[in-house]
């Protein structure tokens, strides 16, 4: 295997320095998860959210990790109506509680769990083009102090990731300078490359199923015409893996 020992070290520091990259603390965060997918785009509206441990094989602790973020319904309405105004089905879950690709990356990211956090979930049929929109419709949140999250991966084949091989990371470094150099580049053209990214080299070898790819398209949508930049890169299990920053 040739995974550097310290590819999770390396992407643990980037997630506890990114606070510091945002700066200003945000007044509530708006995270679009990989792992919450609707008919709708769903939101969630509980007062204080809890924890949906959705991951099995772990070690006994990691299902007992905490992290007390209280909700936003006031957020929550927002969203809703903003997504209606766009022409965007939307509803409410009272119920949904935060998920693993929420409260695990923001444990390391804001771990005084002090800042309310509204989770939209993925549309069934995953249809980039239509979460690029569905960016577009909420891009004003940004203006209100709402910081907008795509929690995801940018390369997501589970299959490989356990069985590393030369091939395999080939294709990972292959998409991954073909994101990159889309997400830095002019936004039109980006938005563009992402509507069609099943077409970009190794596509469907990186992302079997596009729900990890999905959360960026999201956040690419809300950037409008905001270039993005890279944040992160390093390779897990072999492969390359990135994330970005947009404004």
């Amino acid at each position: 295997m040739d995974m550097p020992p310290n590819s999770w070290q390396s992407m643990g520091d980037y997630l506890r320095a990114t606070a510091a990259d945002v700066g200003e603390k945000p007044r509530a965060l708006l995270i679009i998860s990989a792992h919450w997918e609707g008919e709708r785009a769903l939101v969630t509206t509980a007062e204080q959210p809890g924890l949906l441990f959705d991951y099995y094989g772990f070690p006994e602790h990691t299902y007992q990790l905490t992290y007390a973020a209280p909700g936003s319904p006031r957020l929550a309405q927002r969203v809703t109506q903003l997504l209606d105004e766009a022409g965007i089905q939307s509803a409410v879950d009272p119920q949904r509680d935060l998920d693993h690709g929420v409260f695990v990356p923001f444990k390391l990211i804001y771990p005084e769990a002090d800042i309310p956090i509204v989770q939209l979930s993925l549309v069934a049929g995953l249809d980039p083009a239509q979460h690029l929109r569905i960016g577009r419709a909420i891009a004003s949140l940004r203006d209100e102090g709402v910081l907008i999250v795509g929690s995801g991966m940018s390369y997501h084949n589970l299959r490989e990731f356990m069985r590393p091989s030369a091939a395999s990371t080939d294709a990972s470094s292959r998409f991954d300078e073909w994101l990159t150099a889309n997400v830095v580049g002019d936004a039109k053209q980006r938005d563009e490359a992402l509507a069609t990214w099943k077409s970009a080299p190794d596509a469907l070898a990186c992302h079997p199923r596009a729900e990890h790819l999905l959360p960026l398209m999201v956040v690419a949508g809300a950037a409008l015409e905001d270039r993005g930049r890279l944040a992160f890169n390093d390779r897990v299990f072999g492969k390359s893996v990135s994330g970005y920053r947009f404004g």
